[in-house]
């Protein structure tokens, strides 16, 4: 099997970029942990190290970084095991400390000398989906106590939008990765009938996306005509059967393959006869909404302005959206407004939920060549919605698409 893989020099591309940050901000060292989140492609020690050991990477703006991990199986792993197979690690600097916060961060920083200097921080505050922020309070508050003349500055978002602009690399990972989320559709595709569990539709993504060597935390997927939720099944956390397809059945799904760190998204939508007018409807509006957007993305053009296009056919078919109709990808950055319209369904105003808007930040960011989006229209009328939509590439005078068959609902039976 030959897959896409990273090389020194995409090391290198990565560590100059951090750099310059750095310099410009006047930072002379970042801290950066890989959070606490279940959203692993945005684990920014992954994107310094090649590597996930869940761990904090002490990277100086002069000398050689440190990758402070919980287990000496991770340095086993990475220092004998992947040099047998011929495989180099980023940075040869790993220790070893059961709580890296709280007893390895400051004395590697005062190892480098670094008691006294300007830091920038990744992970203190919540932001991506399912991020609780990377560091615990009573952590940090050690770290301050003990370093009382340094200076710490949260630094995410401006590191963050390092990832956002892929290499020709990094797009070697997308495209490999939306390919398989495409198997795993077409999967999923086939094996949806009337008699079917959630389960077994479940457990045909999962097998289709690892067995092609690449990895999902989990699916999302959900099932029945009226059923506005989004999330795993909830068998999935909870001790309960999980439902079968019958006739006239929605089933949707938010597929998330992931390879060499860099996550394409599809949002599969697949009907069984007979099809409820309405789903056939909303179906077509969200369809309009992706079309809205391949349209409009190019270079130049802000993130605001592909919301507005994706937004305008919900708002002429007098629709609302739940989930976001797009955010970028790998990392999950800027998203676009959530329950816009929520206000619009009687049985769920009782419990005062809100729209939560897109922020002005995600609005205002301006497109450029090798930016991901996920495109994930959802037209909602009432309790009931239709979700669809896959990865795009920004490129140098438009928009490459990575998937096709997530791109509309598909009918079966």
């Amino acid at each position: 099997m030959k897959l896409p893989t990273l090389s020194f020099q995409e090391r290198d591309r990565r560590w100059n970029l951090s750099r310059e940050l750095m310099k410009e901000k006047g930072l002379d060292c970042l801290i950066v942990p890989s959070g606490n989140t279940y959203y692993s492609p945005d684990y920014y020690d992954a994107w310094l190290t090649n590597d996930n050991a869940t761990g904090i990477v002490v990277f100086p703006l002069k000398g050689e970084p440190c990758y402070i991990v919980w287990s000496p199986m991770h340095g086993t792993l990475r220092m004998v095991e992947n040099r047998k197979r011929g495989i180099a690690p980023w940075l040869e600097d790993y220790r070893v400390y059961r709580r890296p916060i709280r007893e390895g961060l400051v004395p590697i920083l005062r190892e480098k000398s670094l008691e006294s200097a300007n830091m920038g921080v990744v992970n203190l505050i919540q932001r991506g989906p399912g991020a609780l922020g990377g560091i615990a309070y009573g952590d940090w508050a050690g770290v301050l106590e003990q370093l009382p003349r340094a200076s710490f500055v949260d630094i995410e978002e401006q590191f963050a939008e390092l990832k956002l602009v892929k290499s020709e690399e990094e797009i070697a990972l997308a495209r490999y990765s939306a390919k398989v989320g495409e198997k795993a559709c077409e999967a999923m595709l086939n094996m949806i009938k009337p008699g079917v569990s959630e389960s077994e539709i479940y457990a045909t993504i999962m097998y289709t996306i690892l067995a092609k060597a690449a990895n999902s935390l989990h699916v999302i997927m959900q099932t029945g005509v009226e059923n506005l939720s989004w999330g795993m099944p909830v068998w999935t956390y909870q001790a309960q059967v999980p439902r079968v397809i019958g006739k006239g059945d929605l089933v949707e799904a938010e597929i998330f393959p992931m390879y060499g760190g860099i996550e394409a998204q599809q949002q599969m939508a697949v009907a069984t006869k007979p099809v409820a007018p309405l789903t056939k409807e909303l179906a077509d509006i969200a369809r309009r909404s992706y079309k809205a957007a391949i349209t409009v993305i190019r270079p130049g053009k802000t993130f605001g302005e592909v919301y507005d296009a994706m937004k305008k056919p919900l708002d002429e078919a007098g629709c609302w959206h739940i989930t976001p109709l797009l955010h970028t990808l790998s990392p999950n950055l800027f998203a676009s407004g959530i329950g816009m319209g929520i206000d619009q369904v009687p049985e769920l105003k009782k419990y005062g939920f809100k729209e939560v808007p897109t922020r002005p930040a995600a609005r205002e960011f301006v497109l450029k060549k090798g930016v991901m989006l996920e495109l994930e229209p959802n037209a909602c009328r009432g309790n009931q919605k239709v979700n669809i939509g896959g990865t795009v590439i920004v490129t140098e005078d438009g928009v490459e698409e990575l998937n096709k068959l997530a791109t509309k609902m598909h009918v079966i039976g």
